[in-house]
């Protein structure tokens, strides 16, 4: 079983400076976008966002994922990532990020993925998100696909213990 500390970060930390770079590069190689021009900084350092990291037991980081107010009661996700070698980390991180994000009060998670990113589809389906119609920046972009979740409480076989730091157990 592997375990994850799950920390609240500022998104231009070193440490989420690296990650976000490395998803960047995944993402280009992936899909021919990084996908950076959808994210500021900023725009997770406002009241009811939110940018956490995941570390692995000897400290290193090894994930990242943000979250941002979208619309009322609408929260959109953002940059979720986990270097190659963490398995767990990025549904653990996506956990701690939709309790954050319940606890605050929002009602829905929206995210978007690329069509031509298959893992990503899969894992957003296989962790109860549904596809939508594209929103916002993305109506019209034939390689995206949106996504939500009802974050409800009885959506969560582990609540997060808190949004700021804990740790998640995942296998």
């Amino acid at each position: 079983m592997t375990e994850f500390t799950i920390e609240k970060a500022d998104p231009e930390h070193p440490d989420a400076i690296v990650l976000q770079a490395a998803l960047s590069k995944t993402l280009e190689a992936m899909t021919g976008s990084s996908g950076a021009q959808s994210f500021n900084h900023h725009d997770v350092k406002v009241e009811g966002a939110r940018f956490l990291l995941a570390r692995d037991a000897g400290g290193r980081a090894v994930g990242c994922v943000a979250c941002r107010p979208l619309e009322p009661g609408i929260v959109e996700i953002k940059r979720l990532f986990a270097l190659p070698g963490s398995r767990g980390a990025g549904r653990a991180l996506l956990r701690h990020i939709e309790a954050f994000a319940r606890d605050y009060g929002y009602r829905e998670a929206w995210l978007e993925t690329r069509r031509s990113n298959p893992a990503a589809v899969d894992f957003y389906l296989r962790n109860g998100y549904r596809i939508i119609e594209n929103y916002g920046r993305y109506v019209g972009q034939q390689d995206a696909v949106c996504f939500a979740r009802t974050l409800g409480e009885t959506d969560y076989a582990e609540r997060a213990k808190s949004p700021d730091a804990c740790r998640a157990r995942t296998g």
